[in-house]
């Protein structure tokens, strides 16, 4: 089997490591990812500028590919120029840093890199561990941070896709890991409403011009089956099951749009 793991966080990250080791006997590994920090880029594609890709040594001492663009690029790069054959799997994590809601189909670029994999025909998982320190999620390199059980629930999800496929219907699955669960037991859940509470704060620089930072508060209030809701209130890993076909009900649009 072949298998193919990319990310948002960078080449450099702890969790790119720890998803490679936590497959590393289900089949011949690939990594290519961003050479930098990545996340909230989406489903972003490089267009206007040229992509590099560097072999390199990750901290473990096993190789890599480097590509100077986002986790979208890095999946077709690896796809389509790494690769000799296209990937049986494609991983995207493990993030540092949880991945919840409507909201990170569009902003994460974890979950852009899984998206861009079932584009080409290939079953994705994207994967995140639940942090409760901020100023590590946007870390650009090693974090001190325990990967066991989050590496343990890849290895079961992967081994299944390898074997049995996904289900009709589902293109790839979005895993999230609890930092400290209460139950190992995986909870399938829906999508939550949100992840944050937007704020937004306004500040002025030195010479008295406004400018702004983008924040947000996690937002625990959600509905029950959601991922919201299982991760931060059940404190257990959730797996939910997404597709790419965004369509809605088109019947419902007969009688609006005459």
């Amino acid at each position: 089997m072949r298998i193919l793991i990319t990310n948002d966080d960078g080449v450099n990250s702890s969790g790119i490591i720890a998803a490679k080791n936590a497959v590393n006997e289900l089949g011949d590994i690939n990594i290519v990812a961003p050479a930098t920090q990545q996340s909230g880029i989406g489903h972003a594609l490089t267009l206007f500028e040229p992509i590099r890709v560097t072999s390199s040594i990750m901290r473990d001492g096993s190789k890599a590919y480097s590509v100077s663009g986002t986790p979208t690029d890095a999946v077709i790069i690896g796809i389509y120029e790494i690769m000799k054959e296209r990937p049986d799997l494609l991983i995207s994590g493990i993030n540092i840093g949880e991945n919840l809601g409507m909201a990170e189909l569009t902003t994460s670029g974890t979950v852009g890199a899984a998206m861009e994999a079932v584009v080409h025909g290939v079953p994705a998982i994207s994967i995140s561990l639940q942090v409760t320190q901020d100023d590590i999620k946007f870390h650009d390199g090693h974090v001190d941070l325990d990967f066991e059980f989050a590496q343990k629930v890849l290895r079961k999800v992967s081994n299944k896709i390898l074997k049995k496929g996904l289900p009709n219907g589902v293109d790839f699955l979005n895993v999230n890991i609890p930092s400290h669960p209460e139950t190992h037991k995986i909870k399938l859940t829906r999508l939550g409403r949100k992840m944050y509470s937007i704020h937004i704060q306004k500040r002025l620089d030195p010479r008295g011009r406004e400018y702004y930072w983008i924040d947000g508060d996690p937002s625990g209030v959600d509905e029950e089956g959601t991922d919201v809701f299982a991760l931060r209130n059940d404190r257990c890993p959730t797996i939910t099951p997404l597709s790419l076909d965004s369509t809605s009900n088109i019947d419902l649009m007969k009688n609006w749009i005459d």
